[in-house]
C-alpha cells in the first residue's frame, strides 16, 4: 500500500484509505475487516451517535477474536486506531475506494452517490454493498460508471468467507482487477456474479426463505417444526426462520420484491405473511420480534 497509481489503473496497493457509508450491521463489519487487513477506514452515518455504537461493536467483536486467539490484542488496538469518524462526505476526499452500506432501498443508495461523488478525488473507486440491486442502474446516477461496482460481503462480516463481486455494464477492466485484488486481501474468497436481480446467493437463499415462509402462512409447520426440520432435515446450521429474522424481514422483503419486479416470474412473490410482519414492525433480531419474539431470556416462536 505504498504506491501512488491511480485506482483504473493501479492493483489494491493503490488503495490506502477506504470510506465506508453506514454504519449498521454490515458497514460496522465492513470497516472492521478492512481496518484489520491494514486500511484506513472513515465510517459515516447520519449522527456520530451511531458510529459510536458501531465503534463499540467493533471493539467487542475484536476482543472475541482475541480471546479466540485469532489476534492479538496488539492487533485490535492498532484495528480500532485506523478507524475514524467522517462527519460528512466531504472527509471522503482523500478515499481511493468509497463503500456504501445503507440500508437495502435503490432511492436511498441513488441519493446517496449523487451526493458522494463531487467530493471524491476523479481516480477513487465507488462500490456497493447492495445485495440485489442492480449495479448498472446504481452506477448510472454517479460521474464514475466505469469505476463502480457491486461488492456484496455476508453477514457476519468478520466470520463469513465470501464476497460476491458484482461488475455492471460500464465497470472497467482495471477497476474490477483492482477490487478483486483489495477483496483477497482482506482474506476474503471471491465469487463473481452477473448483474442479474440478487446475484448468486440471494436469487437461491431468498426463495427459499420465502418458501418458508409459505409453508408457516398454509399452516404445513409451526416456525418451530419448520426450522427444526430444515437443521435436521437438511443440515442447515439454521432454520430459515431463524435465519430470516437474523438478516431482517424487511430485507428479505426488499430482496424478494427486487427478484419480482426484475424478473417477472410469480414464483417470487413475496408471500403475504412476509408483508404483514413487516408492516408490524416485527422485522427480526433487530427489533426483538419476527418469526420468534427475542425479549426474553431464550427466542419464543410467534406463530
Amino acid at each position: 500500500m505504498a504506491t501512488n497509481e491511480t485506482s483504473k489503473g493501479g492493483g489494491a496497493e493503490s488503495i490506502r484509505t477506504v470510506g465506508v457509508i453506514g454504519a449498521g450491521q454490515m458497514g460496522n463489519g465492513i470497516a472492521h475487516v478492512i481496518a484489520l487487513a491494514g486500511y484506513n477506514v472513515r465510517l459515516n452515518d447520519l449522527s456520530k451517535e451511531r458510529v459510536d455504537g458501531a465503534l463499540a461493536i467493533i471493539e467487542r467483536n475484536l476482543g472475541r477474536q482475541v480471546g479466540r486467539g485469532i489476534i492479538t490484542e496488539e492487533n485490535a488496538n492498532s484495528t480500532l486506531g485506523r478507524i475514524g469518524f467522517a462527519e460528512s462526505f466531504e472527509d471522503f476526499g482523500d478515499s481511493d475506494l468509497v463503500i456504501e452500506a445503507a440500508t437495502e432501498d435503490e432511492q436511498i443508495k441513488r441519493a446517496i452517490f449523487v451526493d458522494l461523488c463531487p467530493h471524491l478525488k476523479p481516480e477513487a473507486l465507488v462500490a456497493t454493498n447492495t445485495s440485489s440491486i442492480s449495479i448498472t442502474r446504481l452506477a448510472s446516477v454517479t460521474d464514475r460508471p466505469e469505476q463502480f461496482i457491486g461488492m456484496h460481503f455476508m453477514n457476519p462480516v468478520p466470520l463469513m468467507q465470501l464476497v460476491e463481486l458484482i461488475r455492471g455494464i460500464a465497470t472497467e477492466d482495471g477497476a474490477f482487477a483492482c477490487c478483486r485484488q483489495f477483496v483477497e486481501s482482506l482474506g476474503k474468497i471471491i465469487a463473481v456474479a452477473e448483474d442479474f436481480p440478487a446475484f448468486i446467493v440471494n436469487r437461491i437463499l431468498l426463495p427459499m426463505i420465502n418458501e418458508a415462509v409459505y409453508t408457516l402462512y398454509e399452516g404445513v409447520g409451526t416456525v418451530e417444526s419448520i426450522d427444526k426440520a430444515m437443521r435436521l432435515g437438511a443440515n442447515h446450521p439454521m432454520g430459515p426462520l431463524e435465519l430470516a429474522d437474523f438478516i431482517g424481514l424487511d430485507v428479505c422483503l426488499s430482496v424478494m420484491q427486487v427478484l419480482y419486479d426484475g424478473l417477472a416470474d410469480s414464483k417470487y412473490r413475496p408471500c403475504p405473511l412476509l408483508v404483514k410482519y413487516v408492516e408490524a414492525g416485527w422485522i427480526g433480531r433487530k427489533s426483538d420480534r419476527g418469526f420468534y419474539d427475542y425479549r426474553g431470556e431464550a427466542p419464543v416462536p410467534t406463530r
